[in-house]
C-alpha cells in the first residue's frame, strides 16, 4: 500500500498508539510548512493552562496559548485568517495564515479588531526533517488528513476534543479510541 504524503496545510493525526510521548500522545498538528528539507507545524489541540496576557503584559484580553511542539517553546507563533489585517502573513493554505507583525496583532487585539475565533497562539512548534517524518509516517505514527479545511481548524480548537472527533471520523478501528481515556491504565 503507496503511503500519503504531506503537504503544507494537511492534518497530522496521532496514531492511537503514540502512547508514553508527552508531546505527540493525542496531537493534531496542522502542518504550516512543507518543502524538500522538512516540516514545521503546530499542535494544535493542546491548550496550556496559561493565556496570553499573562506573557504579553500590554495585551488586554485573554487568548488561549497551545502548546505548538517541543521546538523553541521560548518563542510565540500564531494562525490566523484575518491577513488583510495583519501585515506579512503567509498563506498556509485555504484563508489560513502563518505569522505577520506581532505589534499589529497587539494593537488588534486590544481595540477588539480581532478575536480568538480569528488568530490562535503557540509556544512552540513541531518540526522534522525530511527523511525523519517520512521514517515517522512509514512506521504507521501519523495519520495524514488531507481533506480538512485549514478554514475549519480555527474554529474547531473550542473544546479540547478535535484529536477524538478526528478518531470518530477515521471510524473503524479508530472509533473505539475516541472514548478511551488518555492513559488506557484509568480503564
Amino acid at each position: 500500500m503507496e503511503k500519503l504524503q504531506p503537504h503544507r496545510g494537511d492534518v497530522l493525526v496521532s496514531e492511537p498508539s503514540t502512547i508514553g510521548d508527552l508531546t505527540f500522545n493525542r496531537s493534531v498538528i496542522l502542518l504550516a510548512h512543507m518543502d524538500h528539507e522538512g516540516a514545521v507545524g503546530f499542535i494544535i489541540n493542546k491548550p496550556l493552562d496559561f493565556n496570553l496576557e499573562e506573557l504579553i503584559p500590554e495585551i488586554d484580553e485573554n487568548f488561549k496559548i497551545f502548546n505548538g511542539g517541543p521546538v523553541e517553546q521560548e518563542n510565540l507563533y500564531f494562525i490566523h485568517d484575518v491577513p488583510h489585517l495583519i501585515t506579512d502573513s503567509v498563506e498556509i493554505k485555504d484563508g489560513i495564515y502563518w505569522g505577520g507583525s506581532f505589534d499589529t496583532i497587539v494593537n488588534l487585539i486590544n481595540n477588539k479588531q480581532i478575536t480568538p475565533d480569528n488568530i490562535k497562539f503557540f509556544l512552540g512548534y513541531s518540526g522534522w526533517d525530511t527523511p525523519q517524518l517520512e521514517s515517522e509516517i512509514n512506521l504507521n505514527t501519523w495519520i495524514i488528513d488531507s481533506s480538512t479545511k485549514a478554514t475549519d481548524i480555527l474554529n474547531s480548537l473550542k473544546d479540547g476534543q478535535y484529536w477524538q472527533e478526528k478518531m470518530k471520523k477515521l471510524g473503524g478501528e479508530y472509533l473505539l479510541w475516541s472514548n478511551a481515556p488518555d492513559n488506557p491504565n484509568y480503564n
